[in-house]
C-alpha cells in the first residue's frame, strides 16, 4: 500500500497546529476556516460560528495530528487536515458530503489556505 501511495503522488502526512494558544495564530486559523466555508456556499453567520467553534475545539483539545470534520446545519459535512509543507502550515479541505453526494479530492484538494504565523508539527 505504501508503495502505491509513493508511486502515485507521494504521501501526505497530517500535522497539528502547535501555536493555537497564540492569539494571532488563533485568529488566522479561524479566518481561514471561515473563508473556506464561505467559498463552499455557507451563509456568513453560519461560516463564522462554525469557524469559531472549530478553532476553540482545536485549541482546547489534545487531539494529535489527525483529520477533523466540521458539520454544518446546512447538512454539509467538511473534512479537513493540517499539512506541514516545508516550514509552512496549510489548512486543506479534502472532502465534503451533503445528503447522498460525497466528493473527495486528496490529490489537489478542494481548497487550501496558508496558516501564516502558525507553527505545526507532524
Amino acid at each position: 500500500m505504501a508503495w502505491g501511495c509513493l508511486a502515485l503522488s507521494g504521501c501526505t502526512t497530517v500535522a497539528q497546529i502547535t501555536s493555537l494558544s497564540d492569539e494571532s495564530c488563533h485568529r488566522t486559523v479561524q479566518s481561514r476556516l471561515e473563508s473556506i466555508l464561505l467559498e463552499e456556499g455557507e451563509q456568513p453567520e453560519v461560516a463564522n460560528r462554525l469557524a469559531v467553534n472549530t478553532t476553540v475545539v482545536l485549541a482546547t483539545g489534545s487531539l494529535g495530528p489527525r483529520p477533523f470534520g466540521v458539520s454544518s446545519p446546512s447538512g454539509a459535512d467538511y473534512s479537513f487536515f493540517i499539512q506541514l509543507k516545508g516550514d509552512q502550515c496549510l489548512l486543506r479541505l479534502y472532502g465534503r458530503s451533503k445528503g447522498f453526494t460525497r466528493y473527495t479530492n486528496n490529490l489537489t484538494y478542494i481548497a487550501t489556505r496558508s496558516l501564516d504565523g502558525c507553527a505545526c508539527s507532524e
